[in-house]
């Protein structure tokens, strides 16, 4: 136990804990897209209520649901503690170079974007998640034998919201250069972002950053659209 927490508080420990949860939260992220598509399935959204329903009853996926939120956690703990040794070492960067010469602009700022992104996130669970949980206007539907919350309108009406689309859609635009960084460096702390893994990594990094946060952004807009 004692070695765990000292490799924990270690220098790589802490970058190793920044790169498993964030690779974590890349793969939920993923899996998060996939289900959030299916609000454009043009079936009155009984696609995404069921997608809704067996998140929030499946109780492996609860588990998973849960460890989610604790890698959250963790991550921005790790960020912070990282961010504040970093800030106490010296600005320069390789071969003497200052380091914004050696970084690019989206490692520079990464304190700053995962800020914003969990500013975004309490903004986003406050108007879903905790709406789907709580909200007292949400009506039942029945599906063949099963009746389950009718979730899909809570989604429609945020997204009718053109200053809440145009937020989410920004927003989606920081979550792109956040993890444009944090993808390649994840995999460098694993020691898989150099040689020949170097190139296959930098260029699945980059694809992720941009398809991901794009199809994301593509949601509200086509339902901004369809309810204009």
């Amino acid at each position: 136990m004692n070695n765990l927490t000292t490799l924990l508080k270690s220098s790589i420990g802490r970058k190793l804990m920044m790169a498993l949860t964030g690779l974590f939260l890349v793969l939920f992220l993923l899996i998060h897209l996939i289900g959030n598509l299916q609000l454009l399935i043009p079936d009155g959204g009984e696609a995404f209520n069921i997608y809704a329903h067996t998140m929030g009853n499946n109780p492996l996926i609860q588990i998973v649901s849960k460890l989610n939120f604790l890698f959250i956690i963790l991550h921005v703990i790790y960020s912070i503690w990282l961010s504040r040794l970093n800030k106490a070492a010296r600005p320069i960067g390789y071969a003497g170079k200052p380091a914004q010469a050696t970084s690019t602009l989206s490692s520079r700022n990464m304190g700053i974007l995962g800020t914003l992104i969990l500013a975004f996130l309490l903004v986003h669970l406050k108007g879903f998640w905790y709406e789907f949980k709580t909200g007292a206007d949400i009506m039942m539907v029945t599906y063949g034998t099963e009746t389950i919350p009718d979730v899909f309108p809570v989604v429609a009406t945020a997204y009718s919201n053109v200053w809440y689309a145009a937020f989410y859609v920004i927003m989606m635009g920081v979550v792109g250069f956040h993890l444009y960084h944090g993808f390649q460096s994840a995999f460098q702390t694993l020691g898989l972002g150099y040689n020949k893994y170097k190139k296959l990594i930098q260029t699945a990094g980059t694809l992720f950053a941009i398809l991901v946060p794009a199809l994301f952004a593509l949601i509200p807009i086509v339902m901004y659209i369809q309810n204009a």
